[in-house]
């Protein structure tokens, strides 16, 4: 059957309007397909090396069979004296969280990390327990403090109970997530240290989506602890030396 020239016409049009949208749609995918693995690599890892990666590091074994690992790594410009005291002091209620300047500017001042070192709060001891940013309350406990080269902290936090420490740990409620956070330092030279973070992370949703969130949510929160540790150590080590009598 013959069809007149301005029904061809609109279906001409039709049909190249669908040939682009799904040209933009299939660009738009293959984009997002491009841009996954970067955002599930940065998820689980940043700064680090292979090598880096394959190292036992002190606390690997407090929780077995850990499905969810993050490990994060960066150089500071100052020995591994001027850094143990910053991470002793770091967390909750403590020395708070160090971000850099340019971030703290929308920070009200009262919730801002410290600047400086407060000998009250280096005194860790394992068994310790001190507190972590929610959901709910949860706690950190020292498990190994070894000065100047690991500090290892275990959380247990139950979903029942407002995430925090289960009243039974053998065998662990179904609810519980449990992960340990190890800080270790090692120096590079006399003027740098190496700081390695491992995160290890058992729970019922290992492979949830939720937890690549919550893993891009770490990137960007040890990327400005990165940055705000630097920049408090260094303006620590430049004042040191006004403070030498003669």
């Amino acid at each position: 059957m013959c069809r007149p020239a301005g029904v061809l016409r609109w279906q001409t049009r039709l049909a190249m309007g669908i040939k682009r949208r799904l040209f933009r749609a299939a660009l738009a995918l293959g984009a997002v397909g491009g841009v996954a693995p970067v955002l599930t690599r940065l998820a689980a890892r940043s700064g680090v090396t292979d090598a880096e990666i394959a190292r036992h590091l002190p606390g690997d074994d407090l929780v077995a069979g850990a499905g969810h690992i993050i490990d994060r790594a960066a150089t500071i410009p100052a020995p591994v004296t001027a850094v143990w005291p910053w991470l002793v002091q770091l967390g909750k209620q403590r020395a708070g969280w160090y971000f850099p300047r340019w971030v703290e500017l929308a920070v009200p001042p009262a919730r801002r990390g410290l600047r400086t070192i407060d000998p009250g709060l280096l005194s860790l001891s394992p068994g310790q327990r001190v507190p972590d940013w929610g959901p709910g309350d949860p706690q950190f406990e020292v498990s190994t403090i070894q000065p100047e080269q690991a500090l290892v902290y275990l959380s247990l936090r139950q979903k029942s109970r407002n995430w925090t420490w289960p009243d039974r740990t053998d065998p662990l409620p179904d609810d519980v997530l449990a992960l340990s956070w190890a800080l270790v330092l090692s120096p590079v030279d006399h003027m740098h240290s190496r700081l390695h973070l491992r995160l290890r992370v058992q729970a019922a949703r290992e492979r949830s989506p939720l937890m690549i969130l919550g893993g891009l949510f770490d990137w960007v929160t040890v990327a400005l602890l990165f940055a705000g540790l630097r920049e408090r150590v260094g303006i620590a080590l430049a004042a040191e030396p006004e403070s030498i009598p003669g």
